[in-house]
């Protein structure tokens, strides 16, 4: 037995040896964010996809060392930063890193065996740390650097019926209609300048939004914006005749908030390489065995946050061949614990060892959907009238396998799945795609920025800053903030 498992693995090790020296330096492409000094971000990132030497991509896993990655100064300064190289287990890598009280220039270098890659070293001008105070004026250069899209399809949705945005009696119907019953932070920027004061009982989510808004205001001028934002887990505007601009995590069905990319996703961008250690970079690099290995199961873990969830559970117990799903913690349904059982929680990682992920509501919608579309599992989604901002750029059937609200359907669905394997891997796979494509840091971050310009559009008079609010204060570095002189032989809109 011992002779066998040590010839598997050194025949493993061989075939990733011989793919890995197949690489052509040349032929390989690095691309991203990273390499385009305009494009500020609180962690930069770039891709690398290898090639052979006939400029075929390579599509296997090369293994973790393949390439290597190490960031410093034209000028030979000392440059403090976190970095990584992320390998996807497809001949493609993501290179990410965040950077520290430094503000500069900065040298990327790619290498395999010590031979640089692509256009390897790259030199970046005026690269800050993400704590620099040191916005780029020129919001263009920003969305264009961050390859922005041109409009959003839920931003189109949420401002069809607000032409005017009146702010002369924003605050006064906001808190009118919702001050009593609601916790809500009324904010301003102005001259790129954050101002904020809470209205009710429970603020602490205010700190989910102060930082995006101190972020964004350190990497770019934001237009002159007044708004209201819900601090609670559920949409408010019930009222489609007059739909005040009250910003929400989630949207419904049934209600008619301005939504922006949930607390969870967008604290994941800005604490990337720091506080949290599930972002949607990550879950790519720890997706388990390949889908041919994976094991045919719909899969769940959660707390029991929705009636729905504890029948997933019961029927976990009578179909043990096809589904496992358990709860976690709870909450709302303690005298039903000994009924449905009760499990620790395992990593989000170790999901991924299942083909199939169950994806029910919590309160609201179930945050964690974003990272499961990134990994490389087929995602069961159940039917909801809640949805986040990114919802309707993805199709059932396309992206996912829609499920019943009352998720009646599950098990005929995994059964479908199993006897139709390459046609929900095709699936799996569009999803996957285009979850990577729409939910990076810079899509995050580019949506906030456009919602500030569509709102500050439909404005119907210059925001002020009440005497009420409080000043939103940047970290006090010590950055060298360089302006670039504009050419005269450029055109405005090329500045």
């Amino acid at each position: 037995m011992m002779k066998l498992l040590f010839a598997f693995f050194a025949s493993s090790c061989f075939i990733l040896l011989s793919v890995a020296n197949n690489i052509d330096v040349k032929n390989t492409q690095i691309w991203g964010p990273a390499l385009r000094s305009e494009a500020r971000l609180p962690v930069r990132y770039f891709y690398v996809q290898a090639y052979d030497k006939k400029n075929k991509i390579i599509k296997n896993d090369l293994g973790d060392d393949a390439f290597k990655f190490t960031l410093g100064s034209p000028s030979g300064a000392r440059v403090r930063a976190w970095v990584t190289l992320l390998n996807r287990h497809n001949g493609s890598y993501i290179g990410r890193f965040r950077m520290y009280d430094y503000s500069g220039d900065i040298t990327i270098s790619v290498t395999h065996k010590g031979n640089h890659v692509a256009q390897s070293p790259y030199t970046i001008k005026d690269v800050y740390g993400d704590e620099c105070d040191c916005p780029l004026n020129n919001r263009k250069q920003w969305m264009k650097a961050l390859e922005c899209p041109s409009s959003y399809k839920q931003i189109e949705e949420d401002f069809k019926n607000r032409e005017t945005i009146d702010l002369t009696t924003l605050k006064e119907k906001v808190l009118a209609r919702y001050g009593k019953h609601h916790s809500l932070c009324h904010y301003v920027v102005k001259d790129n300048e954050v101002y904020r004061e809470c209205h009710g009982s429970i603020t602490d989510f205010k700190m989910f939004m102060d930082t995006p808004m101190l972020n964004l205001a350190r990497k770019v001028k934001l237009p002159d914006v007044e708004f209201f934002i819900n601090l609670g887990d559920w949409p408010l505007v019930k009222s489609p005749d007059d739909p005040l601009p009250i910003v929400s995590w989630c949207g419904s069905d049934n209600t008619y908030d301005i939504i922006l990319p949930t607390y969870d996703i967008t604290n994941s961008v800005l604490e990337m390489l720091g506080r949290v250690s599930l972002d949607i970079f990550s879950v790519q690099s720890n997706t388990g065995p390949k889908w041919k290995n994976k094991i045919e199961k719909g899969f769940f873990r959660g707390r029991d946050s929705r009636r729905e969830r504890l029948n997933l559970a019961g029927m976990s117990q009578e179909n043990p061949e096809l589904l496992d799903a358990k709860i976690t913690n709870y909450f709302f349904f303690r005298k039903e614990e000994e009924k449905y059982g009760k499990v620790k929680s395992i990593s989000f990682f170790d999901f991924f060892q299942y083909k199939y992920q169950i994806n029910v509501d919590g309160t609201v919608a179930a945050y964690r959907f974003p990272y499961l579309m990134a990994g490389d599992a087929l995602v069961m989604k159940q039917d909801s009238e809640y949805y986040e901002h990114f919802y309707r750029e993805m199709k059932p059937d396309v992206h996912y396998i829609p499920l019943k609200r009352d998720l009646s359907d599950v098990t005929e669905k995994i059964k479908w799945a199993k006897k139709n394997d390459q046609k929900a891997q095709e699936i799996q796979r569009a999803g996957t795609d285009l979850a990577r494509r729409i939910l990076t840091p810079a899509q995050i971050l580019c949506y906030h920025v456009a919602f500030f310009e569509q709102y500050s559009r439909r404005q119907n008079q210059p925001v002020t800053v009440l005497s009420s609010m409080e000043k939103l204060d940047q970290p006090n570095k010590n950055c060298n903030c360089r302006k670039k002189k504009r050419k005269s032989n450029k055109t405005k809109d090329e500045l």
